[in-house]
């Protein structure tokens, strides 16, 4: 690897997934790119073309929203539990103070979809499950001793 994980979100109202992304996770705007159709279709992304909105964390982690020209289709969410499908993704984001964290994601338009606002899922581990206002699961993560989780990231 030379960089920082990437991950892609396909997305249908971009301006307000952006915004979203923004407010809640405290994500800077690194870059807004149009790739037209031929270029689109040879890459596998999409039939016709699409844009793609750079977002970055602190740590340098990137979340690109990808709309498409063609509006996506829908997918079902099932029995609402995140592990009940084989291609279940989320976004995970490691924090020092999950319930703002959480109070800010759900201020911007995210639900939550666990019980109780932060599950405290092992001793010393917290974490919310939510969903953006498109559908995507994130993870909101509180470790009390963060690095004994990450030892690698303690010096930063």
């Amino acid at each position: 690897m030379t960089a920082p994980m990437e991950v892609g979100l396909t997305v249908t109202d971009l301006p307000r997934m952006r915004a979203f992304y923004e407010a809640a996770l405290d994500l800077s705007f690194v870059s807004e790119v149009y790739v037209p159709g031929p270029k689109a279709t040879e890459a596998a992304m999409s039939a016709e073309g699409y844009t793609a909105v750079r977002l970055q964390t602190p740590w340098g982690e990137r979340v690109k929203l990808l709309a498409p020209d063609i509006a996506p289709k829908a997918r079902s969410d099932g029995d609402g539990m995140i592990l009940a499908h084989q291609s279940a993704t989320y976004l995970t984001f490691i924090v020092d103070d999950i319930a703002g964290v959480v109070a800010r994601v759900r201020a911007a338009g995210g639900t939550l979809l666990n019980d109780e606002p932060v599950t405290e899922v092992r001793p010393g581990v917290f974490l919310s499950f939510l969903r953006d206002p498109e559908g995507h699961i994130l993870e909101i993560v509180s470790y009390a001793d963060v690095a004994a989780y990450r030892s690698d990231l303690v010096a930063r």
